[in-house]
């Protein structure tokens, strides 16, 4: 009877304990490819699902009706911040890849789609433990370091917002940035659901000339519309890059482009597919050529 009147009091204690840790959980430290227009993100706001139930869904959701006015809303001011103790971890692996965190957003210049995460995140934690709110001005990066500041400018019609970097992703690796839904909605992401951008970071402790240059005017339709291009590869051998070519060519791809560039100051051949109309005309093509045994092509933007 002691023995049973025992076990009785610790499944009390712990279903006192169980309904103690309500507080919604953090994300997952990857996330299964979402659709083309979304971030690959793994958490509804339905906390009555199963959480791994929430990891496995790619679906992402944002609120009814038409989107907040943000143009009132202030983006963040960059300040020096020191680094979280979580989401730093150098290199770290995600879906078979490895990625290394960069020292400092200082210098950092990359052309790629972006996309954007909405509902399903709003609450949760990031991958620095803050809480994710879709009406700031935030993002994910896969190498900037958490926190950190980057302006990012919409090529297609050159608006442009200052976003603090506090997440880890979109591991979807035709994607270079995860903007909140408030930051998509400020430069016109939202809402097609992606965009092809220009993310300059920013670095609070350099002198203010060396800091990321002031955004581009904006125009509604700029005089030179950026293209969507796959890498395929870069090689030293010409003669291995136009074996992919041919490989390329003869799957009926096209336009197929071997083109010369100096990289490190080493010279490489790069194998490229396009210009290519959309994201989602990317995607699909990206996916095609994988399906061949070649590499993951890189999507690059010029």
């Amino acid at each position: 009877m002691k023995m049973l009147r025992r076990l009785s009091w610790l499944l009390a204690i712990t279903l006192v304990l169980a309904g103690c840790g309500g507080h919604r959980s953090t994300r997952p430290a990857y996330a299964p490819h979402g659709s083309a227009g979304r971030s690959s993100g793994g958490i509804y706001d339905d906390t009555s699902r199963p959480q791994s139930s929430r990891y496995r869904s790619s679906a992402d959701s944002i609120p009814d009706g038409p989107p907040p006015d943000v143009s009132n809303l202030p983006e963040p001011v960059p300040k020096v911040e020191p680094r979280s103790l979580y989401g730093n971890k150098s290199p770290y692996t995600v879906l078979g890849r490895t990625y290394t965190v960069l020292p400092t957003a200082r210098g950092y210049d990359e052309r790629g789609i972006a996309s954007f995460y909405g509902s399903k995140f709003h609450g949760y934690k990031t991958s620095s433990l803050e809480d994710y709110d879709m009406y700031k001005f935030t993002a994910a990066s896969k190498v900037l370091p958490l926190p950190s500041y980057a302006r990012v400018t919409n090529l297609q019609n050159g608006k442009s917002v200052i976003v603090r970097v506090n997440d880890r992703g979109p591991f979807h690796e035709d994607r270079v940035i995860d903007l909140s839904y408030a930051a998509a909605v400020k430069i016109g992401i939202w809402p097609k659901g992606t965009g092809l951008v220009e993310v300059q970071g920013i670095d609070p402790s350099a002198p203010p000339q060396e800091e990321a240059p002031p955004p581009p005017r904006v125009t509604a339709t700029p005089a030179h519309p950026p293209s969507i291009y796959l890498q395929v590869g870069a090689f030293s051998d010409a003669a291995n890059a136009e074996r992919v070519a041919a490989q390329l060519r003869v799957a009926n791809f096209a336009p197929v482009q071997v083109s010369d560039a100096t990289i490190g100051g080493r010279l490489v051949h790069r194998v490229r597919v396009g210009p290519l109309s959309d994201v989602d005309s990317a995607d699909q093509v990206s996916a095609k050529i994988e399906q061949m045994g070649l590499p993951q092509p890189q999507v690059a933007v010029d």
